[in-house]
Parts: structure tokens; sequence; C-alpha cells
């Protein structure tokens, strides 16, 4: 049966999918994402009442509380997407958090610590437990990592997390050469200034280390972006979604930006 070129751009349905940090943001956008095309969809989150939300409006996707910055927890939510999933097609290591905002000097050595342990560490803990599952897959497995337009530019003030985001990409492009043999592709979303909470919480710390005000923050953020605007969650679901159909099968060990074209930070 002849499969047309707008076919290919829809995800087979029925892939088991796993989306870490999913419950609320750019996690909970993608996790609905797949489950709008019929996948099956496992999340884990640290927030248990964030969780709790989520299942309530689609209660088709199944949970697991854990942080994803311990090993030992990231071995129960393996353990749990066997119950669940029987296997593993996607992973969408998405986990990270906002880091600490001041000069380099004045940065505490447990917030430059708790940074990478979320934001780095984390991913070499889902990526080493997926791995095997993914190898076994024969649906067009895919691993996607969420980095950031801060892991292709500098971000002063904000350096534990630009360097965690700058190393998601180096890991992704090591590991696309390493699984490429396997048939595993592996890819990285960086997203730019995404509208929301986290991304207001961002504009203030930031406006209040350079002493500015948060409108004015908020107006220098968008003066570096070329098309003037946020992304929005669905904007990176929507990338997320393209990169497991099989319109992408030989796109692996990119770093995909979806940011509007950020000039600067």
């Amino acid at each position: 049966m002849h499969t047309s070129l707008i076919d290919t751009l829809r995800p087979t349905p029925g892939l088991r999918v796993l989306v870490t940090a999913g419950a609320s943001g750019i996690g909970a956008a993608v996790a609905h994402a797949f489950r709008e095309i019929g996948s099956h969809v496992h999340v884990c989150d640290i927030d248990r009442a964030a969780l709790d939300r989520l299942t309530a409006e689609t209660p088709k996707i199944t949970t697991s509380v854990a942080d994803a910055s311990v090993a030992k927890d990231v071995e129960t939510v393996f353990a749990d997407v066997r119950n669940t999933l029987g296997g593993l097609d996607v992973l969408v290591n998405n986990v990270g958090i906002a880091g600490p905002t001041g000069p380099v000097e004045e940065l505490q050595r447990g917030d430059w610590e708790r940074t990478v342990d979320v934001n780095l560490n984390s991913h070499f803990y889902f990526a080493s437990q997926a791995v095997p599952l993914l190898k076994e897959s024969t649906r067009n497995p895919c691993l996607i990592a969420m980095s950031s337009v801060a892991g292709r530019l500098g971000y002063a003030l904000r350096t534990p997390y630009a360097s965690t985001k700058w190393a998601i990409v180096g890991l992704t492009k090591s590991l696309a050469i390493e699984l490429g043999p396997h048939g595993v592709r592996v890819n990285a979303i960086l997203p730019g200034t995404v509208e929301g909470e986290r991304m207001d919480g961002v504009i203030g710390a930031r406006a209040a280390a350079a002493g500015v005000s948060v409108d004015a923050m908020r107006a220098e953020y968008l003066n570096k972006i070329s098309l003037r605007r946020m992304v929005t969650a669905d904007d990176i679901a929507a990338t997320a979604l393209f990169l497991c159909s099989p319109a992408a099968r030989n796109i692996t060990g990119q770093a995909i930006s979806v940011d509007g074209n950020v000039e600067y930070l």
C-alpha cells in the first residue's frame, strides 16, 4: 500500500512514550500531544499534585512520582514503564530547572550542584535506562532531549543553566553516533523564550539582578527575537511529534531551535 508524503508527517499510532517532568508546562503539552495521536503515554514528575491534575484531564496517561536527579527514582520509573507500557519507543527527556541567577562569584555551590543534578545528571540516568528498551523497539525509536536556546548561546548571569543546556547538546550528538547503528535516533529541541509562569519567574529574577523593571526586561527579551514573540509549549510539542514521525526518519544528531530566532541572550 502506497504511503503519501502527508501520511509520513504523522507519528505511528500506538507509540510507547515516556515524558519526564511531564505534569506541567512543556512536558504536559508534549504528553497531551502524543496522547492525542494515539500514543500510550507515561509521565513522571516530582509534583504529585500536578500529576493528579494531568490524569484528571487525561485519565489514560499513566504516571510515576520521581525526583529525576535521583538514580533510584529513575529505576523505579522504568519498572513502572515496563509494567504499564511493556517497552518503549520514545523518550522525551524534558526535565530541567531554571537554576540560580547572578554573577558567577556570588553563586552558591549548592545551587550549581542542584542545577547540574537536575538538568544534566537526570538526562544520563534516563538515557542509560531507556537505551536498552529503545534498541528493542522496531517502531522508529527516538530519544528527544530538551535543551534550550541557552544551549547554543552564552547567557550572562545564568551560567549554571547555560552550562547544563550546552552539555545536553553534546550528550545528544554523542548518543546519535553511538545509537545510530542500532536504528535509534537522538535529537535535541532548543526552546527559546516560552510563554508561561516559569519564564515570568526567570524574567523577574533577571530584572532584579539587573536593577530594572520587569516590563523593561520583558521588552529586552522580545527585542532579541527576530519574530518579536515568544514561543508556546505547543510549538515545542509539535516539533517533538515531527521528530517521531516517519518524515524525520533520517534526522538524528541535531539540535533544533524552536525560538523565533533568538539573536543573542
